[in-house]
């Protein structure tokens, strides 16, 4: 159709007024915001980012021409022009077309897309369905419409050939909307199904499109740019306008979406974010803004799928497969399944809300549907932020299935989702989940990422690929299909089909793997078989596996076949080439290594004379081998090809040398032709008769300096090579020597130099146009070699056309062009052409693979048809081909070496073998020969040293052997010392740092054992801090010892106030009655004046008290502020039980924790553990020196019980209990101890397992070594150990053979019957001792593993305990690193509150000296005013009444005068500041000094006027005096005054700034204080729990999710519950209380109400009692306060006192004179007892003589019979002795009763009584007992 007028562009020729290039006015009306980094987007809780509407009016306007009117320019009117509905572009105006160079004859039509076989599954969003026969994809530069039905293709190619972004498809499916990329890229509009360009979008991103959406009505449409602007655009894509456009992030942006249910929000999403777009209409115009959704607790994730809910919400997914649902830019909730199960195994890409279903796509190959209401109302329960929720139903696609994205259209009338599987299908579902859904669909099957390698057939149209999805794909590329597909383990890398030499029918392929192997398949045609039972010929192709074999150890990248196909060439990135020999089984002839990892082989054409093999590696090198000869290769121990001639070309980089070369030439070129125009210019000065002055010369310009040569520290890759010539070739390179070709040659000099350091240089160079960034990376030739075609970078096809076969400048100056793949990641890495030059296949890194036909039109190809090949004969019968599956199997190399390996191992075992039979029979031969010598006569046998050889051999060699080990001595010192020091240094390392090592100790009978606990030495720090008393019992010692004092003083006080009450208790005993009276009266009188002066405060007390009572009466609506506090409390706290995780909660002061209380904290728990575990261990320790000590006993017994059964009869033999012995592991210091015994047998189990040791076989294991080390060193220490513990055995030993013997002796003799008693009697015992001994030695064994078991059960107990106690050390650890990392932070905050804080105090402290001196001012002004007022009374006393002169005396007292003393005036600030002070003097004063200013006219107040009293004049001028100091101190104290106060203002106004900012602090210090306790709450803490003590129970069982329950203590849980109660208890009570108080309250106004009455009637009763007593009113206070006359009282009181001491002073005289005569009594009769005594004496004398002269005549009488006279005198003395002794007490008695002052003689005779004639004193007192015997004597009474 005709255009309604022209523009013409590079590409594109739009319709006239269509769509300018708005780029200029973009510009100028478009200010973007710049785009905060990623870290302040995460910060920011909401980023708005405004773009300003953009006008595109003037795009519209009609123009001559297609330049843009310059922006000076205004027009004066804008006609706005819409693009008319039914406008269309021409369709090959819009596409892009292959680029040919101009004038090169090349024709455009080279060649032509025929078919596209791959598809680019890895792309996000490719699948567009249209209706339900079309698909829509993405393939490199086109777009492909695929019919499903006839599986047909059309393609619409790129406008720009930059490659396409991204599809979408309109919501009427009537058009559908393309991206392109490219510099400056079209998003251009196509009408469905005519595939006309509707609409060209233009400027909306820089490099490339990534998504793009239309809204619901399809008015609109979002697009999304690539780097490096993101840019999101709003377009009216009818009309070609940008509505509105901002930047949307500023890293990757994957989708944006319009929200279905309001279309002025958008949504995007990308790496690390999503953002909530908003079209909002301000006062500026319509604004983009965006906000950014924060992910809280939440980590990051990148969001690929999300789908917008009606009510404004988003659920999208999340990289490890949850759901997020968002509101209001915040994660709502995050959803998962139970048990915390992820909703998808992986990414979420795509969210669909489909008929009130939301559906869910992930890449675990899941298809999800969840309930869409419950996921709207969902909300988080628990912290953890986590919902779990059930899908509903869910579909399995299929196993190895990563689903990308899905569409949906209607079959039918039933919905049918066609979904992109990132692993190469696309698969056809039923969504219904009904009883009639279908199974899913493979619709289509590809290869899954870049294809590797594709190889054509050199018979057929057929071709070959492979990639890394482990599948090798045959397709027919005339019927355009896939004939079929073989799958391995691994990843195919590279591919080619046998050549016709090889293979004559075709069908064999090589292809190699990544994991090294190579293998040949065959592909052949199913019918040619014969049909065997049970099978059907079914399909087109079948492919067969013939051979596997495995030549490298890494990917194989490179295969050929030689020209005549007899040898096949293998390269790997391991550095090698393999050769096979090609026959029907491919034969190993061996491998080369090269210098480099190998990028590609190839073999000389068939015109070279010989077959080379040109080897490509990656590192620069070039190797050139001939065919190696299979006859002539010796492979029996390797497959190594060592003597194969090869050449090495290591390229060496030029392309800065012809940089250089090139800016050289550019320069004197420019030079010749500046001098060139400089003669021009002088011949034409001539010709027109000018004359030309010599101009002197001019200075040479100073030229920059040359660029240095620069050569690539990394030698730049090899991409391609071919041979040109023989030993020439030429070379393609990327990195920094692309953009040329390198023809190079084999150098003669190849065995002069290393490869390695050899600087090859090429001798041609060719420069390729347009190849600096995007070099040639496949080459390739038609059969004719008239066409070479290059596969670039960029996924670019060229063409060159050459005229010769041989490559120049001139021939590749001219080429054709065509962007195919995409042109990002499309890279081409294969490119062929059929065997008949008339198609050309290419296959790219993007997995597309493209066919093209070469100049012969679509009509030529219907008649040709791909032959498939036929069937080995007798194929069908063969075994399937096993197939090498394991990636680490040997190579062929390695299998080789083994087994060469193995066979010299077994020739050394032969050999072995041999020499030990040799050596048997030679000892055979030996021994036999001594048995012949053993036979003979005793005189003809040889000794046995005949046998051997010269003593002095042996001689020679032991002194040789001697000073050989003394040098090796010499030679090993150093050694020696060097390991002596480093064992030294390991010990300490290992050893001396461990405090307990693991020591297992065995139970004898059970398997029980218990291990000690591996312990390190705890650190100085530990121990120091254990050794110095820690502040805690600093503490608790202080209050100890005040504690103490104080209860000393306690006691103290207490015995002071005893004493003192037992002082008075003393005296108040021996007061008398007139003293007592005396003191009673006093006590009356002191009493009477207290109770008139109680009476007096009590009457004081009262009216205080009623003031005071009335002051305090409360208001109405007065509230107690306990009360108010009190509900404030319980309004904050009722119903809360404080968690650390509310966001209420602040950390009380005494909980504040900092990094040095927590890590004394964790010192102090590292102490306890290690306090804990070494008391365990010291017992376990002593467990094992108990089992040592049983063992030694065990033994001491079995010794002597052998001993008893050596004494009895084998059948009375009782079986012997076993020995226990030790175990190694109860012993492990016995590992380390050593003596050379040991060393050498170490040496020689070292020496014998190197001689068994097999080169790929591991050591084996060093247990029996470690157990043959324990043995001896135990077999060793137990000798002294047990050596005491063996003495007594054998001495038991001695003993019992010496009685054996004994017996012996006995036994030699017959024994008589009392023998064969003790005979009997012994065995009796030994059989008892035998059954004791057996049970004793069972006993020591129960006991000890009882004792095991106990201690045991311990240790589990304290493993318990110290899982606890590591946990809780974690959880301590954790929380301190957090402390460490906000300890900076917090000390500066707590820092700032602390000088605030301290400065806050002291403006305190100044405010408070001010407001005391203002105080004192005040006071000091009042004090004035005072005086003032006191003088002023004065003077008006002075005046009198009615003196006519007193307005004038007041006036002159009151007259201000200027006194010389005055030197400032009052300023007026101070003026205003005293009239605050004035006010209540002016009240008083001013209207005097009102009368005084009326009338100062009239008189002169310095004269005394007539008939004025001169003294009163002369008073009031003295008393002016006093008046006008009083003024100044006045004035002066009131400057003070005002002074203080602005001084107090201002500090004022500082205190409120410090305690604002101290506010502030404290606030922003409790803010961080709850941010450190979030901090420590995320922190996992680790609580064991038994069932018993799990509570939280739903339906009567125990949850599967714990989350939302909380830990309690017992304690605070049985608290809580009990608070539970209190509480109802107390609110029951509270709400009595408060209805007793209401019935109280009504009472009491109902009492007031009486009582008041009731006061008046009393107060009127007392009135008029008191006036009909009294006749008047009467104070009764001060009656009551009346007293007695104190002082008459006391006068009588103190003549009674007197009269009483004089009485007291007589008492005691009587008592002295009665003293006295008492003692007179006394001592009389003292005397005259002693006269008494003196009679006595006497009378006795006189009977003793009488008696001894009767004795003297009877001398001899007194000793025959009894003593009489000593009988009766001993019974005397005895009597006398008891007189004496009654005497004695008595007297005592009466010198007691005597000395005592009081003389109550009657209480203590009371206490005498009678017994048995006799009187008992009883002490009264314990001084009395003190002073008595301990017994009572009696005293006889007359």
């Amino acid at each position: 159709m005709p255009s309604p007028g022209e523009q013409k562009g590079a590409d594109e020729k739009p319709a006239e007024g269509t769509q300018a290039d708005p780029s200029g006015v973009q510009e100028s009306r478009t200010s973007l915001p710049k785009e905060p980094s990623t870290a302040e987007e995460q910060e920011e809780d909401v980023e708005e980012v405004e773009s300003d509407t953009e006008s595109i009016a003037d795009y519209l306007e009609e123009e001559d021409n297609s330049e843009v009117a310059p922006k000076a320019e205004k027009r004066p009117e804008k006609i706005e022009k819409k693009i008319s509905e039914n406008f269309f572009y021409n369709r090959e105006d819009v596409y892009s077309r292959p680029f040919v160079t101009e004038d090169s004859g090349i024709p455009i039509n080279l060649l032509t897309l025929e078919h596209s076989f791959g598809y680019d599954c890895k792309r996000s969003v490719n699948l567009m369905v249209m209706d339900s026969q079309t698909l829509l994809y993405i393939a490199g530069n086109q777009v492909v419409l695929l019919d499903l039905k006839t599986e047909s293709q059309s393609y619409l190619r790129s406008s720009s050939g930059g490659g396409i972004g991204f599809i979408t498809a309109h919501p009427t499916k009537q058009y559908f909307a393309v991206g392109e990329k490219g510099e400056k890229p079209n998003l251009i509009i196509y009408d469905y199904p005519s595939l006309r360009p509707y609409r060209i979008l233009r400027g909306g991103t820089e490099k490339a499109y990534v998504f793009g959406d239309f809204n619901r009505a399809g008015t609109l449409l979002a697009s999304i740019g690539s780097s490096p602007d993101y840019m999101l655009t709003i377009w009216d894509w009818k009309q070609e306008k940008i509505v509105l456009r901002s930047k949307a992030f500023s890293q990757d942006v994957y989708r944006v979406t319009f929200s279905p249910d309001n279309e002025e929000q958008l949504t995007t999403v990308g790496v690390g974010h999503i953002r909530f777009w908003k079209m909002a209409l301000t006062f500026t115009g319509l604004k983009l803004q965006g906000a950014l959704g924060r992910f809280g607790k939440t980590p990051v994730t990148d969001i690929i799928g999300y789908v917008e809910l009606p009510d404004g919400k988003v659920i999208s997914g999340s990289e490890w497969g949850n759901l997020l649902l968002w509101e209001g830019g915040l994660i709502k909730v995050e959803l998962c399944r139970a048990g915390h199960k992820p909703c998808h195994s992986g990414p979420i890409t795509q969210l669909v809300l489909d008929e009130g279903e939301l559906t869910t796509v992930g890449q675990d190959g899941f298809i999800r549907v969840w309930n869409f209401e419950t996921i709207d109302a969902a909300d988080s329960v628990d912290d953890t932020g986590l919902l779990e929720v059930e899908p509903m139903n869910e579909l399995h696609v299929g196993r190895n299935v990563s689903l990308n994205f899905m569409s949906k259209v209607h079959d039918s009338g039933q919905p049918i989702w066609y979904a992109q599987d990132a692993n190469g299908a696309i698969w056809k579902l039923d969504l219904t989940f009904s009883n009639m859904t279908r199974d899913p669909e493979c619709v289509y099957t590809f290869h899954s990422g870049r294809i590797e390698a594709v190889s054509v057939s050199p018979v057929t149209y057929l071709m070959a690929t492979t990639a890394l999805d482990r599948s090798v794909r045959i397709y027919d590329f005339i019927s355009n299909s896939q004939l079929s597909e073989i799958q391995f383990k691994q990843g195919g890398t590279a591919l080619t089909w046998a050549p016709r030499g090889a293979n004559p029918k075709g069908g064999l392929i090589a292809v190699g793997f990544e994991d090294g192997v190579v293998r040949i398949i065959e592909i052949y045609d199913p019918e040619g078989l014969a049909v065997l039972k049970g099978r059907t010929n079914i399909g087109n192709a079948e492919i067969n596996l013939k051979q596997a074999f495995k030549p490298h150890t890494s990917a194989v990248t490179a295969l050929a076949y030689d020209r005549d196909g007899d040898v096949l060439a293998t390269g790997s990135k391991d550095k090698t080439v393999f050769f096979f020999a090609v026959e029907d089984k491919y034969e190993p002839i061996g491998f080369i290594h090269v210098p480099g990892p190998v990028q590609a082989l190839q073999w000389s054409p068939p015109s070279h004379m010989e077959s080379m093999l040109l080897i490509l590696c990656e590192n620069g090198f070039v190797l050139q081998v001939p065919a190696p000869v299979p006859e002539e290769q010796d492979t029996a121990s390797t497959y190594q090809i060592k003597n194969l001639p090869t050449q090495y070309f290591h390229f060496y980089s030029i392309k800065s040398r012809i940089k250089l070369e090139e800016e050289i030439a550019l320069r004197e070129k420019k030079k010749q032709e500046k001098e060139k125009a400089k003669l021009e210019w002088i011949k034409q000065q001539k010709e027109m008769g000018k004359d030309i002055e010599e101009e002197p010369e001019e200075e040479p310009e100073e030229e920059e300096p040359l660029p240095p040569l620069y050569i690539p520290e990394e030698p730049s890759p090899i991409l391609c090579g071919f041979y040109s010539a023989p030993g020439k070739f030429w070379l393609s390179l990327g990195g920094y020597d692309s953009g040329f070709l390198y023809h190079c040659a084999f150098s003669s000099n190849q065995h002069q130099e290393d490869p390695e350091q050899r600087q090859d240089e090429p001798f041609e160079v060719i420069p390729i146009e347009d190849t600096d960034n995007n070099p040639i990376h496949r080459i390739s030739f038609c059969t004719s070699r008239l066409l070479m075609f290059c596969g670039m970078q960029n996924g670019a096809l060229r063409v060159y056309a050459l005229q010769d076969k041989d490559l120049s400048a001139n021939n590749l100056k001219d080429y054709w062009s065509f962007n195919v793949h995409d042109n990002d990641y499309g890279q081409i890495r294969g490119i062929c052409s059929s065997y008949d030059d008339r198609f050309l296949v290419t296959c790219g890194g993007d997995g597309n693979i493209f066919t093209f036909n070469i100049l012969s039109p679509e009509d030529a190809h219907k008649e040709l048809r791909a032959k498939i090949p036929s069937p080995r004969s007798g194929l069908e019968m063969e075994k399937a081909t096993e197939d090498i599956e394991d990636p680490n199997a040997y190579n062929i190399e390695e299998v080789k070496q083994k087994e060469e390996y193995e066979r010299i191992m077994k020739e050394a075992e032969d050999k072995k073998s041999k020499k030990r039979e040799e050596l048997t029979a030679l000892r055979q031969e030996f021994l036999f020969l001594l048995q012949k010598n053993q036979e003979l006569p005793k005189h003809m046998q040889l000794h046995r040293d005949q046998y051997e050889m010269d003593h002095r051999i042996f001689e020679d060699l032991n002194r040789q052997t001697a000073q050989k080990i003394q040098l090796v001595e010499k030679e090993l010192a150093w050694e020696h010392e060097k390991n002596l020091i480093g064992l030294q240094k390991l010990q300490n390392w290992f050893r001396s740092s461990l405090e307990f090592d693991t020591v297992v100790v065995h139970a004898i009978q059970s398997n029980h054992q218990i291990s000690t606990y591996r312990l390190l030495a705890l650190s100085e720090k530990y121990c120091q801090d254990k050794e110095s008393p820690s502040w805690r019992k600093t503490v608790l010692k202080r209050a100890w010892k005040r504690m103490e004092k104080k209860e000393t003083i306690r006691e103290t006080m207490h015995a002071s106030i005893f004493e003192g009450e037992a002082e008075k208790l003393k005296k108040s005993d021996v007061q008398k009655p007139t003293a007592r009276f005396i003191e009673s009266k006093r006590e009356q009188i002191r009493r009477i004046a207290e109770k008139s002066n109680e009476m007096k405060a009590k009457i004081m007390k009262r009216n205080a008290d009623w003031e005071k009572l009335y002051k305090s009466k409360p208001s109405d609506d007065y509230e107690n502020p306990k009360d108010v506090q009190a509900i404030k409390e319980a309004q904050e706290n009722m119903g809360c039980y404080k968690l650390k995780t509310a966001n209420d909660y602040r950390v009380p002061q005494h909980e504040h924790m900092n990094t040095e209380k927590k890590a004394m904290q964790l010192a102090s728990l590292e102490v306890l553990i290690h306090k804990k575990k070494v008391n365990m261990n010291k017992q376990i320790m002593s467990l094992r020196d108990l089992k040592v000590s049983v063992i030694d006993e065990i033994k001491c017994l079995v010794q002597e019980l052998k001993s008893i059964q050596a004494a009895l009869d084998l059948s009375e033999h009782l079986p012997l209990p076993p020995i226990p012995q030790l175990h190694p592991d109860e012993v492990p210091e016995k590992k380390f101890e050593y003596d050379t015994d040991i060393l050498l047998k170490f040496k020689q189990e070292q020496e014998a397992k190197a001689k068994l040791q097999e080169p790929l076989e591991g050591f084996p294991s060093s247990g029996a070594l470690r157990r043959s080390f324990l043995r001896a060193s135990s077999l060793k220490e137990s000798g002294p150990v047990t050596q005491p513990a063996r003495e007594h055995p054998i001495k038991i030993m001695s003993s019992v053979i010496v009685e054996q013997e004994k017996l012996f002796e006995i036994e030699k003799a017959e024994p008589t019957e009392m023998e064969l008693e003790i005979l009997k009697r012994e065995k009796i015992k030994n059989l008892y001792v035998q059954d004791s001994l057996i049970k004793k030695i069972n006993s020591l064994v129960i006991n000890f593993d009882a004792e095991l078991r106990v201690l045991r059960h311990k240790k589990l107990q304290l493993d318990v305990q110290m899982k606890h106690a590591d946990l809780r050390y974690i959880t301590w650890y954790e929380e301190l690193l957090i402390l460490k990392n906000t300890e900076k932070t917090e000390n500066v905050l707590q820092g700032h509150v602390n000088t605030l804080r301290s400065e806050q105090e002291a403006m305190q402290s100044k405010l408070n000296s001010y407001l005391a001196q203002m105080e004192d001012r005040k006071s000091a002004i009042v004090k004035l005013r005072e005086c003032k007022k006191a003088l002023y009374a004065s003077f008006q006393a002075s005046l009198g009444e009615s003196n006519k002169f007193a307005h004038f005396l007041t006036k002159v007292l009151k007259k201000k005068i200027k006194r010389m003393e005055k030197k400032e005036v009052e300023r007026e600030a101070d003026e205003k500041d005293e009239s605050e002070w004035e006010s209540d003097e002016e009240s008083s004063l001013g209207s005097d000094e009102e009368d005084s200013r009326s009338e100062d006219e009239v008189f002169d107040v310095s004269v005394c006027p007539k008939n004025c009293d001169k003294a009163l004049f002369q008073n009031t001028i003295q008393l002016r005096e006093k008046w006008l100091d009083i003024e100044e101190a006045l004035s002066k104290e009131k400057r003070v005054a005002v002074n203080l106060r602005k001084e107090y203002n201002v500090l004022v106004k500082k205190a409120k700034a410090v305690e604002a900012s101290l506010n502030t602090a404290e606030r922003e210090l409790d803010t961080f204080q709850w941010e450190k306790q979030q901090k420590l709450n995320e922190l996992y803490v680790v609580v064991p729990l038994k069932l018993h003590q799990v509570e939280y129970l739903v339906n009567g069982k125990i949850p599967s999710d714990l989350s939302q329950a909380l830990v309690f203590t017992n304690q605070s849980l049985e608290y809580l519950q009990k608070r539970i109660v209190d509480l109802r208890n107390e609110k029951i009570m509270q709400r009595e209380m408060y209805k007793k108080a209401q019935q109280q309250h009504k009472q009491l106004i109902q009492d007031k109400k009486e009582m008041e009455i009731n006061i008046r009637r009393l107060e009127e009763e007392c009135n008029q009692l008191m006036m009909l007593k009294f006749g008047r009113m009467v104070d009764f206070e001060a009656v009551q306060a009346r007293s007695v006359n104190i002082r008459l009282e006391e006068l009588e009181v103190e003549i009674m006192q007197k009269e009483y001491e004089h009485s007291q002073e007589l008492k005691e005289w009587e008592k002295k004179t009665l003293d006295l005569e008492q003692k007179l009594m006394m001592l009389t009769k003292e005397n005259t007892r002693k006269l008494q005594q003196l009679n006595r004496f006497c009378l006795e004398k006189q009977q003793l003589e009488t008696t001894l002269d009767s004795l003297k005549n009877d001398l001899g009488a007194e000793f025959q019979g009894p003593r009489t006279t000593d009988i009766k005198e001993k019974a005397r003395m005895e009597s006398l002795l008891k007189h004496r002794a009654h005497d004695i007490a008595l007297l005592r008695e009466e010198i007691n009763f005597l000395s005592r002052k009081d003389g109550c003689l009657r209480e203590r005779l009371s206490l005498l009584n009678r017994k048995d004639g006799c009187l008992f004193l009883q002490p009264s007192s314990p001084q009395d007992s003190a002073e008595t015997l301990s017994e009572p004597f009696p005293v006889l009474t007359p």
